[in-house]
């Protein structure tokens, strides 16, 4: 657990991607298997352990320490797992390994799982409790994603990431096979008929430069639809649904997984489609981040699938061939197989690029967040490849609200109150939340909205601080939405802060009627 500990230390206060990249190939590179797969499995959220949850560490922590004080220090620290790693009373260096620990919880009952993890922690050092407590919770919360660490995988094996994304899902840690490919002790894993993920192609934003200098004949043009991006995989051995970053959301969407009775790799996006007609974005993500979904809301909240690409007919690999080829095979394959809950994106025709801006300008009550232009020679590649795909949306919208509520963030922000809830005024003059924003300010702006709000508290509930409604921003989103969780009864879509408004009084900020007018 001490190299481990280290590593999420290090990670934790590296100074950038890079650095983070090569302390990851570093550990992968020295430690020895099967740590460097749990570790892996780590980072990647693939360990559960369904005794060792929070409620769990809480209560043991109650058990070894004053109730008041407890409290006052959660209140204090702001993150439950340092919390229990500082105030535990106990300093031991003993820590077990961390495959021992993973081997002990698999093999333990329930009931004997609260026992381990407190004589482990009597064992550890504030450091090492802190990595166990993560590892334990899941949440390691030190700015190292799974993307980094298959990128510090590919370069500790001198091969493409891709490679790696390729085959990904059909391992299992501790990832063995991986780590013998990688140190050329064995062959690479074949993943076979296995529905596994393969790296999706994404697009380049239209710059106003790009406009004059691109020959817009060679292109296709789609759609951009407001959804999420999805591979659709099935094979005679399973099948899966993903997100464009490769996280399996089958769970989410049983019935659609129900209607794969065909042999195909796709992509497409996912939409609520109801009686015909597409969702706004707000109600496909009451189907999101769902272990289960029950029939009612299934019922409620019908999804369907936007195909844009076949990239595997049966067993043949087609992303070799240009985007046209490629169309032209979709087609016929969507003709012939007739896919249960899914319509094929529809190509629009244009002569110019100043009929595309009208298009992309259209309303925006449309289904549609901007176009997809796609070269007709493309193949299909992953990543961004440059000049191949473009995605060109609408200029966003923007409104001046007032800083209603502040938490803290996590990782380098845990010490700082960086994440915010923002509100506009009702006609009767009630300040009502529309937004949640953590992004769009420099880390000089974020000193100074941090010390305000230490300032201007006015209220505490839990982590959360209620402020003074005093301060305004600039707020940019793509759509305003209606919204039932909401008080306001309206949700920002993409909100983002664009600006800090200390020039402007509270009162001034928008009204609740300017958003309802976007709908």
């Amino acid at each position: 657990m001490k190299a481990f500990a280290e590593l999420l230390e290090r990670l934790l206060f590296a100074p950038g991607r890079n650095t983070k990249i090569a302390l990851l190939r570093a550990y992968f590179a020295s430690r020895p298997d099967p740590e460097r797969g749990y570790a892996l499995a780590a980072i990647a959220g693939a360990l559960d352990f369904p005794g060792a949850k929070s409620a769990t560490l809480k209560e043991l922590a109650a058990t070894r320490t004053d109730a008041e004080l407890f409290s006052l220090s959660y209140d204090f620290v702001g993150d439950l797992a340092e919390t229990i790693a500082l105030i535990w009373p106990a300093q031991g260096d003993d820590a077990p390994d961390l495959p021992a620990v993973i081997e002990a919880l698999r093999n333990a009952k329930r009931t004997e799982i609260p026992g381990l993890i407190e004589g482990w922690l009597d064992r550890c050092d504030p450091s090492t409790r802190l990595a166990l407590i993560k590892l334990l919770t899941g949440g390691l919360r030190v700015g190292a994603s799974l993307r980094l660490a298959k990128l510090a995988l590919a370069e500790m094996g001198l091969v493409d990431v891709n490679e790696i994304e390729e085959i990904w899902h059909g391992l299992a840690p501790p990832y063995t096979s991986l780590f013998a490919w990688l140190e050329g002790r064995g062959p690479r894993p074949t993943p076979g008929e296995a529905p596994v993920f393969r790296p999706v192609m994404l697009a380049h934003p239209v710059e106003a430069e790009d406009i004059a200098r691109t020959d817009w004949r060679e292109f296709r043009a789609e759609q951009k639809y407001d959804g999420i991006r999805v591979q659709i995989v099935a094979t005679p051995t399973g099948k899966r649904l993903y997100s464009r970053a490769a996280e399996d959301i089958s769970a989410s969407f049983p019935e659609l997984l129900e209607a794969l009775d065909f042999h195909a790799v796709l992509d497409g996006e996912l939409l609520v489609i109801r009686d015909g007609e597409i969702a706004p974005f707000s109600d496909l993500q009451q189907r999101l981040n769902r272990k289960t979904t029950t029939p009612a809301l299934q019922q409620k909240f019908p999804v369907g699938i936007m195909l844009y690409d076949l990239l595997f007919e049966a067993t043949e690999d087609l992303r070799a061939l240009p985007f046209d080829a490629r169309r032209a095979r979709l087609e016929a394959w969507f003709a012939a197989t007739r896919p249960a809950a899914m319509r094929l994106s529809p190509l629009i025709p244009f002569t110019s690029i100043d009929e595309l801006a009208t298009l992309r300008d259209a309303a925006r009550d449309e289904a549609s967040e901007g176009l997809m232009l796609k070269r007709g020679d493309a193949p299909y590649l992953a990543g961004r490849p440059k000049g191949l795909w473009w995605k060109w949306k609408r200029a966003p919208l923007s409104l001046d609200a007032v800083l209603m509520y502040a938490q803290r963030g996590h990782g380098k922000r845990s010490s700082f109150y960086s994440d915010y809830t923002f509100g506009v005024w009702t006609e009767a003059g009630e300040l009502v939340p529309v937004a949640k924003a953590y992004s769009g300010y420099t880390d000089e702006e974020l000193n100074f909205i941090d010390k305000w709000i230490r300032a201007h508290t006015i209220a505490r509930f839990g982590p959360v601080r209620e402020v003074e409604k005093k301060l305004v921003f600039e707020l940019g989103f793509d759509a305003a939405q209606l919204s039932t969780r909401h008080k306001s009864g309206i949700a920002l879509r993409f909100p983002r802060i664009l600006r800090l408004r200390t020039d402007k009084p509270a009162e001034e900020a928008d009204r609740l009627e300017s958003l309802r007018k976007l709908i």
